[in-house]
């Protein structure tokens, strides 16, 4: 039997989500009428209440998937016309069409390139916004503001700030889960980029490896339930004592609160994970024997993200694998700064068939509708080659896109020039995109605020309007 964890030890391991056990019930009602632990901002009937982040760590070529630019081709080996900004390596060569044919999907007709055939065929589901832009063109950096709407370490997650916002629908499982598989890398930034920063520790990220025996750090009890009742029993004991203290500080009762989840995770979470009840036809759909295993990975990790909306988690983040080609390596899969058509390839190959089916998933079981996906890297790639064959970043203007949660399905917003290079139309930023998001989610984005350091801050900063052209 292992020796009892000190106080302090337990109270490291509950205030990260991932401890061994949890104080059942210990104070929940009281936490909740004394403290703010969710916040109050206003609120409106929502369209979605799950959000499904589908990020592509590395930045991907929107002029290689899906804003088309025929232009590239003409002036295919010549300098760019006009004007080029600074890239992050300054090796710019000449302009480098699109490795991959356009075609046209669906009854919108909008074109996807063959980098994509699967998505393609659910096209139709998809709000593309092509005048997106970013303010930062290194990873890190673009990796914070595009999941803090702050460039460095110490601020919420957007995952965060939904779990804030709204709470959890789910008594087991925490309202903001990350999802890594077959070794995904966490992206440059570390895991800050999931952190709750100042807000109460509850809305945190928890990483689950989904395909590890032990997916969650400790969820598997290293003590007997009896062993386990009688340490609770005493640390509840002390925390009632000690919370009284504190005039009910909210940090402390978040503490207290992930004793309790971590300890219904314990079950929780190998029950999420165990996929063996799945029919075969799901497994095919989202490819989860595929031989190459990179995709298998991801496809997992897209089937769990069906599950934990079924669960009623809130905030679901995803993790894609790199190949290690061109520079596109663990924490940044997508940049594929050397070799784009080999490397590109490769990873839209892995995440194409899961990321459909996990669209045809929901929509068959009647939770497309209020399931917002957004798919997003932190900027796109340059029009012109980085060297001969790759591509450096571009924040100026890139894709991201939405589906499912409330938006139009089948649309286009915004566009950049005509090779790909600048948003020029309908331009839209971080800020827009999240405040979107909450918006579709039921909250106002300007009273979602946490005072701290004297001001109250927020997920959208000073900054950013709702897209209400892109709501169905």
């Amino acid at each position: 039997m292992n020796s009892p964890l000190s106080r302090r030890q337990l109270l490291s391991r509950a205030s990260t989500g991932f401890g061994m056990a949890a104080l059942a019930g210990l104070m929940q009602e009281e936490a909740k009428a004394n403290t703010p632990l969710v916040n109050r901002a206003k609120r409106f009937a929502p369209k979605a209440r799950s959000v499904i982040f589908l990020y592509m760590s590395g930045g991907v070529s929107h002029v290689d998937s899906f804003d088309h630019k025929p232009l590239l081709q003409k002036y295919a080996g010549q300098p760019m016309p006009g004007a080029v900004k600074k890239t992050q390596f300054n090796n710019n060569g000449t302009v480098q069409p699109s490795h991959w044919d356009f075609k046209r999907y669906g009854q919108s007709g909008l074109e996807v390139s063959d980098l994509f055939p699967q998505i393609g065929g659910v096209v139709d589901e998809l709000c593309q916004l092509r005048g997106m832009t970013a303010k930062f063109s290194e990873h890190a950096q673009g990796n914070f503001f595009m999941h803090t709407g702050f460039p460095f370490l110490g601020y919420p997650s957007a995952g965060a700030w939904t779990s804030y916002g709204l709470g959890t629908e789910s008594r087991d499982l925490p309202g903001y889960i990350v999802l890594q598989s077959g070794g995904a890398s966490t992206p440059h930034g570390g895991v800050g980029l999931f952190s709750n920063g100042f807000l109460p520790a509850q809305h945190q990220a928890s990483i689950v490896k989904a395909d590890e025996a032990e997916a969650v750090v400790n969820i598997r009890p290293r003590q007997s339930q009896d062993m386990q009742r009688k340490q609770l029993d005493f640390i509840g004991a002390m925390d009632r004592r000690f919370v009284s203290t504190t005039q009910h500080d909210r940090h402390v009762e978040a503490a207290i609160s992930n004793y309790e989840m971590a300890w219904r995770m314990q079950s929780a979470v190998p029950d999420l994970c165990d996929i063996s009840g799945e029919t075969e036809a799901t497994r095919k759909l989202y490819g989860l024997d595929d031989p190459e295993p990179k995709k298998a990975a991801y496809a997992r990790q897209c089937l769990l993200a069906r599950r934990l909306v079924e669960r009623g988690v809130r905030f679901i983040e995803l993790s894609t694998l790199a190949y290690n080609v061109g520079g596109g390596n663990g924490a940044n899969p997508w940049d594929h700064h050397g070799a784009i058509k080999e490397g590109h390839g490769k990873m839209a190959n892995q995440i194409d068939q899961p990321i459909a089916a996990l669209i045809k998933d929901l929509r068959s079981r009647g939770l497309l509708d209020s399931t917002l996906l957004v798919w997003a890297g932190e900027f796109g790639r340059t029009p012109f080659a980085q060297g001969t064959n790759g591509r450096d970043h571009n924040p100026y203007g890139f894709t991201v896109w939405m589906a499912g949660g409330g938006v139009k399905g089948g649309h286009v917003h915004g566009a950049t020039d005509d090779f790909g290079y600048n948003a020029v139309e309908n331009i839209s930023t971080v800020y827009d995109m999240w405040a979107t998001v909450l918006h579709l989610m039921g909250i106002d984005h300007e009273q979602l605020t946490y005072r701290f350091s004297g001001r109250d801050l927020r997920l959208t900063d000073v900054h950013g309007n709702v897209l209400k052209d892109i709501i169905a």
